[in-house]
């Protein structure tokens, strides 16, 4: 084999690869087996078909073919080696020239990791804003749990909005009763626009007993998009009443006896909450900087390839709830340009970033110890709801193993940079990692 390589761009190579005819023999008795194998000839048991047969039965040009495909992996891989390409993603493959007993002549177009030269980490400062808690914020925790010891009595009274009624509903189209069109006795927070278009409107006002007809436009069903007449009839009112705030809700609503401590344990767990979120603030900043300073480039061919599949995920996600990629367009009022361009931007960042933390990753020399990788496989088996080794099987026979390893890594080399690298808020503290870790073990006796 002979080969050259050519530099398209810092992110891209061309190789040129000539293979003799003679070099492509094994993969031609490979696929001389391998087709013999599927196909049937009177007179010759499966497997031991002769190659002239096959050829006459089968076409030499098909044979021919299937041996390209399954060289070309390997001479593009030998190739890399011999030039020592660091390719990333995969490559784009043109076949220039090839007749039987001739040589094969194709190039190959791949990204490849560029140069990247990593600033000095300790010389970088970023800095993100003060964690503060107003007493607002307070009570806005206050309130949601006041909510969730909210109790319903009974009025004697018209609904207003705000009140829980319980209610009855009959839905007709031209007098005819839509399939699943009737309920009994639902409990509904007036306002709320958590039923039917048009009903909040027409129960505001209604006492228990009363009843009240409006029109509203069907969404699903066999009468989909036609109006249909809805009868609503309430059985009772209900007010929300909400407990007072003192020491006695503190000791319903908590392990506390009284309406201070409740409310400092509150300011403590929102203060952490948020110091999670400022180092979180402080590493994405720190990693916007360095990407910037190191001037790092992002491949095209890596970026389209993460572009189509967070487009695929999109439109399965899409698909799962029953919509289309047009109606998530329409909702968000943009174009799918827009979106690619979206998407393409967030892929250019992100490769960048995987770029930069390998970058590290090698200057420092991380290692992944089994103990790590298993630990990513059994929490990652875990999301999605599957026993770890039979994750890890599908892993493997994906041949995406490798690619949880370099995650893993660029974790480990992200963690290095953190602590190299200077974090402080906007009043001069210094953040480090070690806020999280102990927060962490707070949080784990806390909850």
């Amino acid at each position: 084999m002979k080969s050259t390589v050519e530099t398209l761009s810092p992110t891209r190579v061309k190789l040129a690869i000539e293979v003799p005819f003679e070099e492509l023999k094994p993969s031609l008795q490979k696929a001389y087996r391998e087709i013999g194998a599927q196909v049937q000839v009177p007179g010759f048991r499966k497997g031991k078909v002769p190659a002239a047969v096959i050829d006459q039965r089968v076409g030499r040009g098909a044979v021919l073919n299937e041996a390209v495909q399954e060289a070309i992996p390997q001479q593009i891989l030998a190739a890399v080696q011999e030039h020592d390409v660091k390719t990333l993603g995969r490559p784009e493959v043109e076949i220039t020239e090839f007749a039987d007993n001739a040589p094969l002549k194709f190039t190959a177009e791949v990204d490849v990791r560029p140069e990247i030269t990593v600033p000095d980490l300790s010389g970088i400062t970023v800095t993100v804003p003060a964690v503060e808690i107003g007493d607002n914020e307070i009570d806005e925790q206050i309130n949601g749990l006041r909510e969730r010891f909210a109790t319903l009595k009974t009025v004697e009274r018209a609904a207003a909005e705000g009140d829980y009624v319980q209610l009855d509903l009959n839905a007709t189209v031209d007098g005819e009763d839509v399939p699943g069109g009737s309920a009994t006795n639902i409990s509904h927070e007036v306002g709320s626009k958590q039923l039917l278009p048009g009903l909040d409107e027409v129960l505001v006002g209604l006492s228990a007993g009363e009843e009240a007809n409006f029109t509203t436009q069907l969404v699903g069903g066999d009468f989909a998009g036609r109006d249909a007449e809805v009868k609503v009839v309430v059985k009772s009112v209900k007010d929300k009443q909400l407990p007072e705030i003192d020491d006695e809700f503190a000791q319903l609503a908590s392990e506390f006896d009284t309406l201070d401590e409740l409310r400092d344990d509150l300011r403590t767990r929102l203060s952490r909450a948020k110091k999670v979120e400022q180092i979180y603030a402080a590493r994405d900043e720190a990693l916007k900087q360095l990407v910037e300073s190191a001037n790092i480039p992002a491949p095209e061919g890596v970026v389209k390839d993460e572009v189509e599949g967070r487009k695929q995920a999109m439109t399965d996600q899409l698909e799962r709830i029953g919509a289309t990629l047009q109606d998530y367009l329409a909702s968000e009022e943009k174009t799918e340009e827009q979106i690619d361009q979206e998407l393409t931007e967030a892929a250019q960042e992100g490769v960048r970033i995987q770029l930069l933390l390998d970058t590290v990753a090698d200057a420092e020399d991380v290692q992944v110890t089994d103990d790590e990788f298993g630990h990513e496989i059994v929490h990652r088996a875990q999301r999605a709801q599957m026993q770890p080794q039979q994750y890890y099987d599908q892993l493997v026979r994906s041949g995406a193993a490798a690619a949880v390893f370099g995650d893993v890594r660029r974790g480990k080399a992200l963690a290095s940079v953190m602590e190299q690298v200077t974090m402080k808020d906007s009043e001069g503290n210094t953040l480090s990692l070690d806020d999280l870790r102990t927060e962490d073990d707070h949080a784990g006796h806390n909850h």
